[in-house]
């Protein structure tokens, strides 16, 4: 649980300033639970280029509250709780000595969101709160008031925790956290997970990250796992401590974090992703009379393919679905001796059409379905009903994926690129996305 908030103080000497305003927003690592924001008295005058900066003058804090009267609650609404602060060294220092007047020792854990987006969004010009949140089209309304900073913070936050796909984050807190039993630790576990589409993250004990999981009901999942009787059930069930969660909207993002996070964490449990190519594809080749004939085949990595397939199950639906969409033909659709698929659909007569014409609808079909040279951003739900995602392929390489809010419009890759999370590209992430392109057939899909 992250505590998030921002301060506005009077200015003045170091460890003298007083408090003029705060926000706090509850975090748990996908939503808000709880908030508190207000003005409050400093007994002291503020520093003229201070009201100038925030608008908060002495005459707004003649009646607000004194720090004394919302201590109780900035205790009981960070209790356990990481403050998260935009420069953390100066919000934790001013709220420590508060604190101090009231002879009380205040401590919490700090993590500075300044040096986060250092080292995870190295590539920013600034990372000073207003540029850095432009830059990454997250809204910010109320610059350099309390409630407007920390909410453009939360919103940054969440994309830090996107960016650090290691988990370095949660390792470190996992690390430094507490001791406690774990007696009747599975239904505890889950107690706190939802059933939602995302991505799941078992820890051990000492923080080491054992499992990484993949789901559209991650909660449905996670019971499985911990109600099962299969070998790898068992020491899923022997090893967690923690469980962490992501939610990611969608499927597609879900498997292709899966992809790269398996592969980067090597977590002891699972099995790493085998770099191993689809075993059927679908060529193209013109006959002799200068009709485009596509042949399903067994994968050659020597020749440029259309598309793959999982299995032939999987190239039939696809076929069938390829014949209906673009008017091809049965018979200009082949399989090589060791492929046989059977109720392919006829199709057009190409008894009454040219090699011209028919090779037009191949085309079209071709440039829709083959990932070399695609230049295209896949737009998908997101976590919320506000948000949706966006996953970029530029000249047949992915490129990585973000969540961007409604209200701002993702239709080019260079606005895209200021959030994007990039990820590496390789055959499996290829064939994981023709996939689901197969499948969903009302996504929206900007080409450039």
């Amino acid at each position: 649980m992250y505590a998030i908030l921002d301060i506005e103080t009077t200015g003045g000497q170091y460890n003298e300033e007083g408090i003029t305003e705060i926000a706090i927003y509850q975090y748990d690592g996908h939503e808000i639970t709880d908030q508190f924001i207000s003005l409050i008295n400093p007994e002291k005058p503020i520093q003229p280029f201070v009201v100038k900066l925030t608008g908060i003058n002495n005459e707004m804090l003649r009646n607000a509250p004194k720090f004394y009267d919302v201590a109780k609650r900035i205790i009981e609404i960070t209790e356990g709780c990481i403050i998260v602060a935009h420069n953390a060294g100066f919000d934790y220092r001013v709220l420590q000595a508060e604190f101090d007047r009231l002879g009380y020792n205040y401590q919490r854990q700090s993590l500075c969101t300044v040096e986060l987006s250092q080292k995870l969004l190295p590539e920013q010009k600034s990372h000073s709160l207003g540029k850095l949140v432009r830059s990454l089209g997250i809204p910010i309304s109320d610059r350099h008031r309390a409630s407007g900073d920390a909410m453009a913070t939360v919103k940054l936050f969440k994309l830090l925790l996107a960016k650090d796909v290691e988990k370095e984050i949660i390792k470190n807190l996992v690390r430094s956290g507490e001791k406690k039993e774990v007696s009747a630790k599975i239904f505890n576990l889950l107690e706190d997970i939802p059933p939602v589409t995302g991505m799941y993250y078992i820890y051990k004990e000492n923080g080491n990250l054992v499992y990484i999981g993949k789901s559209n009901n991650i909660k449905r999942r996670l019971h499985q796992h911990f109600t099962g009787t299969s070998r790898k059930a068992k020491r899923l069930q022997k090893d967690a401590f923690t469980i962490n969660y992501e939610e990611t909207g969608n499927e597609l993002i879900a498997q292709l974090k899966e992809n790269q996070e398996v592969a980067a964490n090597k977590p002891i449990h699972n099995r790493l992703i085998q770099k191993v190519a689809p075993p059927y594809s679908l060529y193209s080749k013109k006959n002799k009379e200068g009709y485009i004939v596509l042949t399903v085949a067994k994968t050659d990595y020597r020749k440029k393919e259309v598309t793959s397939f999982r299995n032939t199950n999987e190239a039939r639906n696809a076929i069938n679905k390829f014949i209906e969409e673009y008017n091809l033909s049965s018979e200009l659709i082949a399989t090589t001796r060791d492929i046989e698929l059977d109720n392919i659909i006829n199709g057009t007569d190409i008894t009454n059409i040219t090699a011209e014409e028919y090779n037009t609808r191949v085309d079209r079909f071709i440039k829709q379905y083959s990932f070399y040279h695609q230049n295209m951003i896949i737009i998908d739900k997101g976590r919320s009903i506000e948000e949706r995602s966006a996953v970029l392929i530029e000249k047949g390489v992915y490129k990585g994926y973000a969540f961007y809010d409604l209200n701002h419009q993702i239709n080019k890759p260079e606005i895209l690129k200021n959030i994007l999370i990039p990820m590496p590209h390789n055959r499996d992430i290829k064939n994981i996305i023709q996939s689901y392109l197969r499948k969903k057939r009302n996504l929206k899909i900007i080409r450039f």
